[in-house]
């Protein structure tokens, strides 16, 4: 049963499983699954945001750019073995809904779907999108993150429901 809860609510779950083994994104139609492990949940115009970071070789940002929202999707921990699969497979040939059995449920607030294994997922609309530019990047950041030159866009998604599943 989903609750709909405060988009802050779910926040310390959140952040840790972002910045551990990570968190799905799902975004398209078809859908497609891929593990983040750099986002944001914040406040941003005055509305609750979840920024998240596709970088433009990745088969989610022709995905995505196609979209107008996307599902954040945080899983429990038994699921380490899933998240390790998305984040190193690409969806371009691969159905990896199918080859981890996540069952999809349609969306309440967007079009787009969640996964129904997800302990919280939050439903985002694109309010803005933005390349990162390497002109006013640090260049320790760029050699570190970016020695191919793929710099990510950030993806802000207005919250439009937050849900625990219970």
């Amino acid at each position: 049963m989903y609750k709909k809860i405060n988009p802050f609510d779910a926040y310390h779950e959140t952040i840790e499983k972002l910045s551990g083994d990570g968190i799905l994104l799902v975004a398209g139609d078809p859908p497609n699954i891929m593990t983040i492990g750099w986002g944001t949940l914040g406040v941003i115009w005055g509305i609750p945001v979840f920024t998240v970071l596709v970088r433009p070789t990745r088969y989610t940002f022709q995905v995505i750019e196609k979209s107008h929202d996307f599902s954040v999707n945080v899983l429990p921990d038994e699921f380490k073995k899933q998240l390790a699969f998305c984040g190193t497979r690409s969806g371009k040939t691969i159905d990896k809904i199918k080859e981890c059995g996540f069952k999809m449920e349609k969306g309440i607030e967007i079009s787009t779907p969640f996964l129904s294994e997800a302990t919280i997922h939050y439903e985002c609309r694109i309010a803005e999108k933005t390349r990162l530019d390497p002109g006013t990047m640090e260049p320790l950041v760029i050699n570190k993150y970016y020695p191919l030159r793929d710099f990510h866009t950030v993806y802000y998604g207005e919250i439009m429901g937050a849900y625990k599943n219970y």
